[in-house]
């Protein structure tokens, strides 16, 4: 049969097709005899076509009877010999290249042409290798194959370049420098010829020669460049230009590696750039740099950031610390500082919406960073015990009181979520407490309140933060609240059938009095005159008009029934309003939107020498018209009332803690007994706080000490 056409190194089905039946009995029948001429032209003709292969000269032969010689031969059982006297051939032509590498001037200009001949070397020496197997591929697969100590053909060939070339001394140094010079070349910016590395390196590789002659050199290198370039720009550049500089320089090495370097570097090579790059910089990066970011708000390059130092051992640890000092430094400057009072509480809530962004764009949303913040702003925030719960609480009332057109509904449900979120942090809500149920007294007495619903939902988030206990008092408000509007609508009805319109004012409260502990026996009622407000039915030219007034207006308006002009020092005598609080009254009525009275001489401030009249020639659009007492800001001493408020109810809940504790464990040492009340206080408290309790509590017997153990106490049942 007819081998098939093309050539034998090109298909190794060819094999197969030699290897069948058929064919092999045609060739045993027709195979010459084997005689010294015959092995010895035979083996002439095949040196022939080596030397013409590795020539690169045309071969005499057709390459199907080249191969049938080689199994001829191989049959013959005459593979040692031929095998030897192959790898001889191919021995002698690889030794006579390597002169021309010794002899190549050794100018560093000549380094490339010097690689450019390397790599030619190399790749005519792996063509014709391949060809060479192809003619002896019989060989190969029976005789080499059956011999576990012999190499393949193609193995004897790398073996062959790499003992007589690749390992000279000499050749492989300007080898591997000339390599190492093309790549500083190109980490400086220069254009290389990345194929050519590609297939030096690859040659290194398959000769595996390339973590003994290259990597450990390149690796060195690159340590030394990184080295000296970090600590160059790092004086040079500021922290954002270094940042990028850094993740410019390492997607460069990951791209060395995807395009010529061997995958194995990428691992060695890019923790070297990230050590020299970043770990030997990782403290100045961070003093030096991270608050100037966080202050402007640098995004971009505080993610970057993140992502280099999540590459660096202990990189985010580090970033973490200088995180939480950043907070509290900067939370601490906020809650600290007395004249920024006014602001603290919105500051506060920018910051953490700040904070809250960097986190969830920058740092991946980390939870150590999340519950670090946390944290930082309960470290920060009771810095200064009780300011920040007073003022928290009046921001809410800012927010809560009527007026205010800052926000919609949604983003005022918005504001307060944000709130609850700075009120979890503080210690001492108990003081929260305080000023919020005066704040919340007061809205709805004066009728202040925007919304209802906006309170209500405070007050859920307050109850479900603290608990129902927390909220029971201000919860009672409302129901307060309603209740009194059942009572003035029944007392209304009342005084329709009892009483005229004409009677005075005091005579109606005597009645409301009785009226009232009628209905409730064993109750107190206690006036406050500052909240109370009333509707005057007035007629002016334009025609009649009812006024919504305070307490203290309604007082100084009914005086203009008797008389068309007053003075400041006659309203006082009669009304018997205090000074302060009647020249604000005057102003509400004479010097603001809605001028019922006419002040002589005009002017914003009222002063003793002042004389008002009625304005008859007032107008308005509206029928009822709403005029607004002139709020008094909260006085020192009000805030010190509360204060001490706050100070006494925690005295009692002191108490009443040690009480319960003691009555339950009978007998206890005095440094268990602190640490049961810590656990069930819900406040801060020094040592020398519960210590004056407990001696309290001793001196009116509801507790003793033991008497051989004065830390020990006794439950006095």
């Amino acid at each position: 049969p007819t081998p098939p056409p093309g050539s034998l190194f090109c298909s190794e089905g060819l094999l197969d097709y030699f290897e069948n039946t058929e064919w092999d009995i045609f060739c045993t029948r027709n195979r010459p005899k084997l005689t010294d001429s015959y092995t010895e032209d035979t083996w002439m003709k095949l040196r022939d076509a080596v030397s013409a292969i590795q020539n690169s000269t045309s071969i005499k032969y057709n390459l199907e009877e080249l191969y049938q010689a080689v199994e001829n031969l191989c049959s013959y059982k005459v593979s040692p010999v031929l095998y030897k006297q192959l790898r001889q051939v191919c021995e002698d032509h690889v030794q006579a290249q390597i002169h021309q590498f010794r002899e190549y001037p050794s100018s560093s200009l000549d380094s490339l042409s010097f690689l450019k001949r390397m790599n030619r070397c190399w790749q005519d020496h792996c063509s014709q290798t391949i060809m060479i197997r192809s003619i002896f591929l019989f060989l190969d697969r029976t005789y080499i194959l059956q011999n576990s100590l012999l190499p393949s053909i193609w193995d004897t060939g790398l073996e062959l370049f790499r003992t007589h070339i690749v390992s000279d001394g000499a050749v492989q140094s300007r080898t591997v420098e000339g390599i190492l010079e093309q790549i500083e070349r190109e980490r400086n910016g220069e254009t290389v010829d990345r194929s050519l590395l590609r297939s030096l390196l690859g040659m290194l590789s398959d000769l595996q020669v390339y973590k003994d002659s290259f990597e450990q050199r390149f690796l060195t290198e690159t340590n030394r460049l990184y080295a000296a370039e970090g600590q160059r720009l790092m004086q040079e550049r500021d922290v954002p230009e270094y940042l990028h500089h850094v993740a410019r320089r390492l997607e460069e090495e990951n791209d060395r590696v995807i395009s010529y370097l061997d995958q194995s570097t990428q691992k060695p090579l890019i923790t070297t750039v990230e050590k020299q790059l970043l770990g030997e910089h990782m403290n100045a990066i961070l003093q030096k740099g991270l608050w100037m970011l966080l202050d402007e708000n640098r995004v971009c390059e505080l993610m970057l950031l993140y992502e280099l130092l999540n590459k660096v051992k202990g990189g985010l640890t580090a970033l973490l610390q200088a995180w939480r000092d950043y907070i509290k430094s900067f939370g601490g400057e906020i809650v600290s500082s007395p004249e920024k009072d006014k602001e603290m509480v919105q500051e506060l809530l920018d910051f953490k919406d700040k904070m809250d962004h960097v986190t969830q764009r920058c740092f991946q949303r980390n939870d150590t960073f999340i519950n670090a913040m946390k944290e930082a702003f309960e470290s920060f925030i009771n810095k200064r015990p009780n300011k920040p719960a007073e003022l928290i609480a009046k921001y809410v009332d800012s927010k809560l009181r009527a007026g205010n057109k800052e926000a919609t509904e949604e983003e005022l449900e918005r504001i307060l979520d944000k709130i609850m979120i700075i009120f979890r942090f503080i210690h001492g809500k108990d003081v929260f407490e305080a000023f919020y149920k005066k704040d919340l007294a007061k809205r709805l007495l004066v009728g202040k309140s925007a919304s209802v619903d906006a309170e209500k939902s405070m007050l859920s988030k307050l109850k479900h933060e603290c608990g129902a206990a927390f909220t029971s008092k201000l919860e009672g408000m409302f129901k307060d609240m309603e209740l009194s509007k059942d009572i003035m609508i029944q007392f209304k009805q009342v005084c329709a059938d009892t009483y005229s319109l004409t009677h005075k004012m005091v005579k109606l409260q005597e009645v409301f009095k009785l009226f009232y502990l009628g209905k409730h026996s064993g109750r107190k009622l206690q006036w406050q005159p500052t909240l109370g407000h009333a509707v005057l039915k007035t007629e002016f030219k334009e025609g009649k008009k009812e006024l919504q007034v305070s307490l203290f207006q309604t007082l100084v308006l009914l005086m203009f029934n008797e008389s068309d002009e007053c003075s400041v020092e006659e309203i006082r005598a009669a009304t018997g309003i205090e000074d302060g609080e009647l020249k604000r009254t005057l102003q509400s009525l004479a010097c603001g939107k809605a001028r019922v009275l006419n002040k002589m001489p005009r002017g914003k401030d009222v002063e003793d020498a002042d004389r008002f009249h009625f304005n008859s020639d007032f107008r308005h659009k509206l029928f009822r018209i709403k005029i607004n007492q002139i709020q008094m800001k909260e006085t020192v001493e009000e805030q010190v009332s509360t204060t001490e408020r706050v100070f006494q109810d925690r005295q009692y809940q002191i108490d009443a803690a040690v009480v319960r504790i003691m009555k339950m464990r009978k007998t206890l040492s005095h440094n268990l007994l602190v640490s049961e009340l810590y656990n069930q206080l819900k406040f801060p408290v020094k040592p020398a706080d519960l210590k004056k309790r407990i001696e309290s509590l001793i001196d009116r017997d509801y507790m003793e000490r033991d008497k051989e153990n004065p830390n020990q106490y006794h439950y006095v049942a």
